[in-house]
């Protein structure tokens, strides 16, 4: 079973292997290019949540604005982002799903149709620690709705971790498998209102 003391040292061990060929900072121009080719893409994550615990699953990524994350067990939630908003649903829960706006979560930034990470008062953190480079960022005309810090290992640039620093002051961080990137991932999947459940799954 998964717990943090032994998770957290093994992800500091796979981004220093990824990192060994990075010699420098990226640039944020090199980075907001890398996030706007990454049309689709689709692979294993980890998840550490604000109160420690650790889940798993695999994450569908579709630019512009879809992303969906399956959870495996015992886990029995499902988030779908699309047409504009983010629903959370539980199966083993009476109520209705769960439903924000997608613009207004930190993930948004990525999932725009353009990354800028260059626009004025996006970035608040630029930073290399000898294998990955962290950018912090956050709506420009609304710091308020929190900000999030995206990992990217060079030599290809590939995004690795990102950690959301929410509104409510929570903060999420998801660790990502290797990406398989490019393919066809159906509309349907997105769907908000009828999520359905993703092929092979």
């Amino acid at each position: 079973m998964l717990n943090l003391k032994t998770f957290l040292p093994a992800c500091a061990l796979a981004l220093s292997v990824a990192g060994a060929a990075a010699a420098d900072k990226l640039p944020l121009n090199e980075i907001s290019q890398y996030l706007n080719t990454l049309r689709t893409a689709q692979g294993d994550f980890t998840q550490i949540n604000d109160d420690g615990s650790i889940s798993t699953g695999e994450i569908f990524i579709k630019r512009p604005g879809r992303v969906r994350f399956e959870y495996n067990a015992p886990e029995t939630a499902l988030v779908v982002a699309g047409a504009g908003a983010v629903v959370i649903y539980d199966s083993k829960s009476n109520a209705p799903p769960e439903t924000y706006p997608l613009s207004k979560t930190p993930l948004s930034i990525i999932l725009a149709d353009n990354v800028n990470l260059g626009q004025a008062r996006m970035v608040t953190g630029h930073d290399y620690d000898g294998t990955a480079t962290t950018v912090t960022a956050q709506d420009p005309a609304h710091p308020d709705y929190g900000n999030i810090q995206l990992k990217f290992t060079g030599n290809p640039v590939q995004l690795r971790q990102w950690v959301i620093n929410d509104s409510s002051g929570s903060s999420t961080t998801v660790v990502l498998g290797d990406l398989k990137v490019g393919g066809t991932l159906a509309n349907s999947m997105f769907d908000t209102g009828s999520p359905g459940k993703a092929p092979g799954r």
